[in-house]
């Protein structure tokens, strides 16, 4: 299998995963904490159990600290990416490199029959490619010896 032929379910999200969701009415400050506490470098904003946008380091330099715009008064609604850009699980790993790369992100919601699954980030595509090139190495040096 190509590596970029991997699926995002199950190849890169195994299992669905503890996610790390804010409501648009949530400070920059909060949301920033909560993402330094979790270590991660993207968050879903969910209203009414629906997507309604995603907030990223980038957003928090590019249109707060750049703007000089207050993080403890200016909610996430204000400064979030609306209705950003999703992938299905049963999609491949090389659809979402090519949109990730296309569009200049690094992180992508993964939605499963309108429901949120998951976040991916270049980092997780990353990850599998590898995996499943190191994979082929080792199929292939086995075949070799093999032979």
């Amino acid at each position: 299998m190509l590596p970029t032929d991997r699926k995002i379910v199950p190849d890169v999200i195994t299992a669905p995963q503890d996610l790390a969701t804010v409501t648009p009415k949530v400070t920059v400050a909060e949301v920033s904490a909560l993402m330094a506490t979790r270590r991660i470098g993207a968050i879903l904003v969910v209203e009414k159990g629906r997507l309604a946008g995603i907030f990223t380091e980038r957003d928090a330099l590019v249109r707060v600290i750049a703007k000089g715009v207050d993080p403890k008064t200016t909610t996430v609604a204000e400064v979030m990416t609306r209705n950003p850009d999703t992938i299905q699980p049963t999609e491949s790993v090389q659809t979402a490199l090519d949109l990730m790369a296309e569009r200049g992100y690094r992180h992508l919601p993964v939605i499963d029959d309108g429901k949120l699954y998951g976040i991916i980030s270049i980092r997780d595509l990353y990850r599998s490619v590898k995996a499943q090139m190191e994979e082929d190495i080792l199929l292939l040096a086995e075949m070799l010896i093999q032979s």
